[in-house]
């Protein structure tokens, strides 16, 4: 059982472990967030045919468990949420036959992945470095595999010398790298209402706390986030920024704007941490935000999301007074990237595999987000080359129920709620990646039928 509250016909013998185990299921699939109160032990026995003693002893046994805390006075409050492999937006369960899944971002899955790692390795292994085997030095890591990913990152608009970039095992290790080299416990990191949804599990394993930065139809506004850090007391030390495309809300932010950001992190005291998941999947877009304030900037991209997402591989450009600060955070926490993955990247790159792949992954995504319109309709916003569509929906729409009702007709999608910062209007994001374009399609209908005003 895993729903809440609980009924009579839920509890048997033992009942206090039965009772413990039923709220313990109901916190880890989620009907049980946490904060909520639960109910006075004398009142839950009543509800539930109990003794007050069965009720205290279950509530002790998951007091034991670190998932409840009882509060002299206050009562009991759910104190673990589910699961961090279970807090994730995205669709998870396991059915016979998987549903047509447009809740994980993903590139399209084309024939010539598999022909390009097939090549490569056969390449990579008539030709490989010593250091990929042997290698237990990670600056010499670094300096044969610098080059390849100074390319890249130029691809991306980031000129940057080798010795300053950090080769990591996929952007999220550079995301935790670069928040753990600025931010210290009790410290704020500033984002968007609604953001990456890894970035609550860093900030909390760091003791930070997120602050929503109210914004626009063009990205977060300069002058709030100066306010916000004024306001801080001297706690808000990072602005993280998603300027390009894979934030929820798929927007690309304009040149002026994020010029803006830039000067008003700057101005304020605050290290730019900018995630440029997608790298140069987008046509034409603008120099990145840490550009504009390269002396206080960190800014990341990885493999997985352009090219591969076996191709975990991370690229992390870091400012020069804090450079030596975080080569230690990361060597601590990961010693250094996979040689034999780098290897295979720079067999991608060097060889012009990943720039074929790249074009045609553009080919691909601009034709689905155009079916995504014509679809959806002028409801979803999102840009030509994105991986997902973000699906704003009326107020007052209950955005779990619009996601049960298409799951049940074999159609994922991932719940706005997933990526809320102060953000609570319901949405969904939905990914154009995972399956084939009759798939999507038919997926899309699903969905544009369950929208309200829709037949």
């Amino acid at each position: 059982m895993s729903h809440w509250p609980l009924t009579r016909q839920d509890i048997t013998r033992p009942a206090y472990r039965s009772l413990a185990q039923g709220i313990a299921a109901a916190i880890d699939s989620g009907s049980l967030r946490p904060g909520a109160r639960l109910p006075p032990h004398r009142e839950l026995a009543w509800q539930l045919g109990l003794s007050v003693q069965t009720v205290s002893r279950a509530y002790e046994e998951l007091i034991r468990a670190d998932l409840i805390s009882g509060e002299v006075g206050r009562g009991s409050f759910v104190r673990s949420g589910p699961r961090e492999t279970l807090e994730v937006p995205w669709f998870r369960a396991a059915t016979e036959r998987p549903p047509v899944d447009l809740s994980m971002l993903t590139p399209v899955r084309l024939p010539q992945i598999a022909e390009a790692w097939r090549d490569s390795m056969t390449r990579v292994a008539q030709h490989l470095p010593d250091p990929a085997m042997y290698s237990f030095r990670p600056r010499q890591t670094m300096a044969l595999y610098g080059g390849m990913a100074a390319s890249w990152l130029a691809r991306c608009g980031v000129v940057v010398p080798a010795q300053r970039i950090l080769i990591t095992n996929g952007a999220t290790p550079a995301m935790f790298v670069a928040l753990m080299s600025v931010v210290t416990p009790g410290d704020v990191i500033a984002t968007e209402s609604s953001t990456c949804h890894t970035l609550r599990p860093i900030a909390n394993s760091l003791h930070a706390k997120l602050r929503g930065i109210e914004g626009d139809g063009r990205g977060m506004l300069p002058d709030a986030l100066r306010a916000a850090a004024a306001s801080s007391g001297g706690r808000m030390r990072a602005v993280f920024l998603l300027p390009s495309g894979a934030g929820p809300f798929a927007r690309v932010i304009d040149l002026e704007r994020r010029e803006a950001l830039a000067h008003a992190a700057s101005d304020a005291g605050l290290v730019v941490v900018e995630n440029d998941a997608l790298g140069p999947v987008g046509l034409r877009r603008p120099p990145p935000v840490s550009s504009f304030a390269p002396e206080c900037s960190f800014y990341f991209t990885g493999l997985s999301k352009s090219l591969s997402p076996g191709l975990r591989m991370g690229f992390l450009a870091m400012p020069e007074k804090l450079a030596e600060r975080a080569l230690n955070r990361h060597q601590s926490m990961a010693w250094m990237a996979t040689p034999m993955i780098a290897e295979i990247a720079r067999d991608w790159i060097e060889s012009g595999l990943a720039d074929d792949l790249l074009a045609a992954q553009r080919a691909q995504l601009a034709a689905r987000n155009r079916l995504a319109q014509r679809v959806l309709g002028g409801r979803s916003a999102g840009f030509p080359q994105g991986l997902h569509r973000w699906l704003p929906l009326p107020e007052g729409c209950d955005e779990k129920d619009l996601l049960d009702r298409a799951l049940a007709q074999g159609v994922a999608v991932a719940p706005g709620a997933g990526f809320a910062v102060t953000d609570r209007s319901p949405a969904l994001r939905v990914t154009l990646g995972a399956p084939g374009l009759r798939e999507l399609e038919e997926a899309l209908s699903v969905i544009a039928a369950l929208l309200p005003g829709e037949n």
